[in-house]
């Protein structure tokens, strides 16, 4: 996987901050936009929006997803995620950010101080569940 570039990442980082403005929650206040840097460098973004029924919320880092896969693409660089405190993704974000590709730069950003993060899908989400764990039927 290429290293992001600084611009890259700023450019990520101010998607993900933008795209926070547009979260819908009403109900925890906790607002959360997520950006995903495709390999032509095409940026997607998402943000969360709530339910009152919360089960039936959707997280900011699975709407860029599902944004990008309604847009045909399959893999992706990067998603920079920005939020009070900078948090990473939750466990369901980061089970459907495995299905494609461990390899993803995962960048979180505090909107309050500016600061951020880098890691790995891997790093947040070790032996993730997939497809080789699933049985396979001749």
């Amino acid at each position: 996987m290429v290293e992001l570039k600084p611009k890259e990442i700023e450019r990520l980082i101010v998607s993900a901050t933008t795209a926070r403005d547009q979260a819908y929650a009403p109900h925890s206040h906790f607002y959360v936009g997520a950006a995903l840097l495709m390999h032509d460098d095409e940026i997607i973004i998402g943000c969360n929006v709530e339910n009152a029924s919360y089960s039936m919320c959707l997280c900011a880092e699975r709407v860029a997803a599902a944004s990008a896969i309604a847009a045909g693409y399959r893999s992706w660089r990067a998603i920079a995620i920005a939020s009070v405190g900078g948090v990473p993704p939750c466990g369901a974000c980061r089970q459907f950010l495995s299905e494609f590709g461990m390899d993803l730069h995962v960048i979180t950003t505090d909107v309050l101080d500016g600061s951020f993060k880098k890691r790995k899908l891997t790093q947040l989400f070790p032996d993730a569940f997939d497809g080789s764990n699933l049985p396979h039927h001749a």
